[in-house]
């Protein structure tokens, strides 16, 4: 059997809000549906009932802090409270599968121990359901 070529790997991914690529300030870009399971048994034996609601989003990101201009923990921080759209895509490459979604912007934390980058990890809940489309 010949080997399986559809994984996906995260590598050269893209991050983007607008024209703005924060790609390279990431290094977690996660989208993790969770889905609501109604199960109700019915008075029969092997009887039941079973109903999936719509899934609800959050985006996962992870990063180096940068609160200079043109850094992804500024932007969402300046942001926070608002809907904004973000793009991804494990890889950057035209053609490649790449996921819209429009989240809330929430702030990210600041500072971090000595000796050690600033980093960041945040959970972004998402407005409504990802939109599929191509790295154009």
């Amino acid at each position: 059997m010949a080997a399986y070529t559809g994984a996906i790997m995260m590598k050269n991914a893209l991050v983007k809000q607008s024209t703005t690529d924060y790609g390279n300030q990431c290094s977690k870009a996660r989208l993790v549906p969770d889905s609501n399971i109604q199960t109700m048994r019915t008075l029969v034996p092997d009887g039941q009932i079973v109903d999936v609601d719509s899934p609800v989003w959050t985006l996962e990101l992870a990063g180096v802090q940068d609160h200079e201009s043109g850094g992804l923990a500024a932007y969402l921080t300046a942001n926070a409270g608002a809907l904004v759209d973000l793009i991804i895509a494990p890889n950057n490459t035209t053609g490649a599968v790449q996921w819209t979604v429009s989240v809330m912007a929430l702030p990210v934390e600041f500072g971090g121990e000595t000796g050690q980058w600033a980093t960041f990890d945040v959970a972004l809940p998402v407005s409504g359901q990802p939109t599929a489309g191509t790295v154009s």
